[in-house]
């Protein structure tokens, strides 16, 4: 199955997700009004959950199953262990650290070999980054005036606790990996757990 091309705004009111997390803006109240509805069978919530983090995190199915079957053969409990592993990925590290206003933006940045980890470029997305990596825009991006803009727009970001940023040096440091409580969603990850344990 390919990408939505349903509007973003559209997307996040049928997933239930506010549009900040996504990285976009101001959200009126009438974004956030929340329609009255039929309630929901216990599958449909499971997949609602589901489509959601995907959308989140801009990862297609087959991806997305195998990130949870890595999370069912870790120790810990599997629903967060793959909300670690989603949050672990490079493409979101860049985005939490504010070097990209979006998540798609970051894939971008990291894609177009513009971000470092330990001094090496590393242009594929969903790498895991570990604790103690240092990711960095690389040296030569850092002069690029739609970089610098781009930086200087999110600067007001803060860094969740598990990441170190230095703003100035247009780097952060990875201090432990990601926690349920570090994430700006909500999420039932056991859900997610339910609909692929069938």
């Amino acid at each position: 199955m390919g990408k939505s091309t349903q509007p973003l705004l559209k997307r996040c009111k049928a997933l239930g997700i506010n549009p900040l997390v996504m990285g976009y803006g101001k959200v009126s109240k009438r974004n956030q009004k929340e329609t009255v509805r039929r309630k929901k069978s216990e599958y449909a919530l499971q997949l609602n959950e589901k489509q959601k983090v995907k959308f989140i995190y801009g990862i297609l199915e087959k991806q997305f199953r195998l990130y949870y079957e890595k999370a069912a053969r870790k120790s810990g409990v599997t629903g967060e262990v793959l909300i670690q592993l989603l949050e672990s990925r490079l493409d979101n590290v860049v985005f939490r650290l504010s070097f990209a206003q979006t998540r798609k933006q970051a894939r971008q940045m990291v894609s177009h070999r513009h971000i470092t980890v330990n001094g090496k470029i590393v242009n594929i997305p969903s790498y895991q980054v570990k604790i103690g990596d240092v990711i960095a825009v690389k040296e030569s991006s850092k002069t690029s005036s739609g970089i610098k803009t781009l930086i200087a727009k999110n600067s007001n970001r803060p860094a969740p606790e598990w990441l170190e940023l230095d703003q100035e040096a247009y780097s952060g440091k990875v201090l432990a990996l990601a926690t349920k409580k570090d994430i700006d969603y909500e999420v039932k990850e056991n859900l997610i757990v339910e609909y692929y344990s069938k």
